[in-house]
């Protein structure tokens, strides 16, 4: 196990103390987001398939996509598409297997199609084009799983979590989350489920933006459609002073404007603004916090779709996090816990060059704080297959 565990006490200003803070978050219908659920999900499938056919996980990285909006025509009680989106699915996978060869592509295919089928009500085969760009991994990288007993890292990188979420990280996440939520759909079949939520706090304001876009096939008119804004946005608000004691602002779909009629309203035919006006991209959407959070330090890997037991851009990405908050759990009196994990390709995945924590305390730790720490960090650095587990059973959730 590694020895070079580093412990630097920060005296910065914690997140939740600043004045000010922005915090975004984008779901299931967002192009972005629909990019990175698939592609972790098809990994996921990937792990399992590979893990049937041949007892271990081969090579492979399904961490680029890119969603291409189609076109469609709005209109009041039901419009149509008039192009279908396209889904394009690249990277590298391992084929053969010996003298077996596995089918990759049509099994890629079909987890884009489950997907889209679990996530988005009014999506069906018709409305979507597929384009495979999957290519051979390289012999080089395949070897790094000859040796199964610990795999070696597949990439020099260098990742950050932290802990606690800040109460406008929670919030943001939190109101997604219901706006989406069956009990929200139910009230308002309306809400599409391409969703954004931003957050910008100032001291204890939160000014709350809301991007929506709503199914036309529900709408009958334009006063119908600012009506039942008016009242998701009532909705929202309501949800909001039973869930924090912060001031809010909330408004929703900004750039709508009445007396234009269809062109003057966040319409789509199939509940994401995929079908006409946003393409959508792997790594673009949230963090492995779940949220985007530009006020705090973040690694520049993309989570989903990455090999769930070499890819460290996966594996610390997800595992930083775990780490932090163990640590903030244990040591509730710091504000706030940041953990850097860094690592070079061909090293073992459990034996990273360097894990730096960095408690935020008005002091210095005590040594015994300081055994608690490194403690915590060869524990889950231990347990780094059970954990890689974990992602291959999809029960870590990074997006």
């Amino acid at each position: 196990m590694t020895n070079q565990v580093f412990i630097e006490t920060s005296n910065a200003l914690p997140t939740s103390k600043k004045r000010f803070e922005i915090v975004e978050r984008k779901e299931l219908g967002h192009p972005d987001t629909i990019c990175d659920l698939m592609m972790n999900q098809i990994s996921i499938n990937l792990s399992k398939l590979y893990l049937k056919e041949t007892g271990i996980i081969q090579h492979h990285n399904m961490d680029k996509a890119l969603l291409v909006a189609g076109q469609s025509e709005n209109n009041f009680g039901g419009g149509k598409l008039t192009k279908p989106m396209k889904m394009i699915l690249g990277d590298r996978a391992t084929f053969d297997i010996g003298e077996r060869n596995l089918p990759i592509g049509e099994f890629t295919i079909e987890t884009a199609k489950e997907r889209f089928d679990k996530n988005l009500r009014f999506v069906n085969d018709e409305h979507v084009e597929y384009q495979l760009e999957l290519g051979v991994a390289s012999k080089e990288l395949r070897s790094l799983f000859e040796q199964t007993e610990s795999f070696a890292s597949n990439d020099t990188s260098a990742l950050i979590g932290y802990a606690p979420l800040t109460e406008t990280e929670s919030i943001v996440l939190k109101t997604e989350q219901y706006v989406n939520s069956q009990q929200f759909k139910n009230k308002f079949p309306e809400s599409g489920e391409d969703v954004k939520v931003m957050g910008f706090r100032n001291s204890n304001h939160v000014d709350l933006t809301v991007a929506m876009a709503f199914v036309d096939m529900y709408i009958s008119s334009e006063s119908q459609y600012f009506q039942r804004k008016e009242e998701m946005i009532q909705e929202i608000s309501d949800y909001l002073k039973k869930t924090s004691s912060m001031k809010f602002t909330t408004s929703m779909n900004c750039l709508d404007s009445e007396n234009r009629g269809i062109s003057g309203l966040y319409m789509t035919v199939l509940g994401t603004s995929a079908d006409s006006a946003d393409s959508g991209q792997v790594g673009r959407g949230n963090m492995a916090s779940r949220v985007i959070s530009p006020s705090r330090p973040a690694g520049a890997e993309a989570t989903a779709g990455k090999n769930p037991v070499s890819h460290i851009g996966k594996i610390y990405n997800a595992l930083s996090f775990k780490i932090a908050n163990e640590i903030h759990e244990t040591m509730p009196s710091l504000d706030e816990v940041c953990v850097w994990m860094y690592n070079v390709i061909g090293r073992p995945v459990n034996e990273p060059k360097a894990v730096i924590v960095q408690p935020f305390s008005g002091k210095d730790l005590f040594e015994a704080e300081k055994v608690q720490i490194n403690e915590i960090v060869e524990k889950n650095l231990q347990n780094i297959p059970e954990f890689c587990n974990g992602l291959i059973s999809g029960k870590h959730k990074i997006v």
